[in-house]
């Protein structure tokens, strides 16, 4: 029994390469995909929009919704502490407007997919666990979304009729850091 000489070896770097370069680039699966990442991607751009232009007549104020909104929650003890820092709920009441308004803007049109879907299923779990509607299981909308964060990051949605297709022929993009910001 002789060794095969043509066998491959694999290193880390080429290992992790591989994984960057899953390409579903011109396949139904792939144009799925795209759809998935516009529709979550209006689906925050909304909801940050909504939150920046007042529609409620109101500025986006989260402060009596951590306090009393997320009782149920396991980390209610947190959102409170967070509802009664005065920095913090500063803080929040700008970060999350902006935040949804900048990741759906990123998904819709597909630039930094990676990194806005990170801050998207970051978002998504403090919802989660602030909502803590479980009261039909553990599985609700809030779970769905996350998932569809995961999934939009981990596919590479944003070379799928998206602009980091084009950012990732830059050199810049050429660095494993934004190979892996970037889908």
């Amino acid at each position: 029994m002789s060794a095969n000489p043509t066998t491959q070896t694999t290193t880390p770097e080429t290992a992790f390469s591989t994984i960057l370069d899953f390409d579903l680039q011109g396949t139904v699966a792939g144009y799925w995909l795209a759809i998935l990442r516009a529709v979550t991607g209006y689906w925050f751009l909304h909801a940050g929009f909504t939150k920046f232009s007042f529609v409620a007549g109101e500025p986006f104020d989260a402060a009596g919704y951590l306090l009393h909104g997320t009782t149920a929650s396991p980390i209610h003890g947190f959102f409170a502490w967070v509802a009664g820092t005065p920095w913090l709920i500063e803080f929040t009441n700008f970060a999350i407007p902006a935040g949804e308004f900048l990741i759906g803007l990123g998904l819709v049109v597909g630039a930094l997919v990676r990194l806005a879907s990170f801050f998207g299923a970051f978002l998504m779990v403090f919802f989660y666990l602030g909502n803590a509607d479980w009261a039909h299981g553990l599985v609700n909308g809030d779970l769905m979304g996350l998932l569809l964060f995961v999934t939009i990051a981990t596919l590479g949605a944003g070379r799928i009729l998206g602009l980091d297709v084009f950012v990732e022929r830059l050199d810049l993009a050429q660095t494993r850091i934004a190979k892996f910001l970037l889908g």
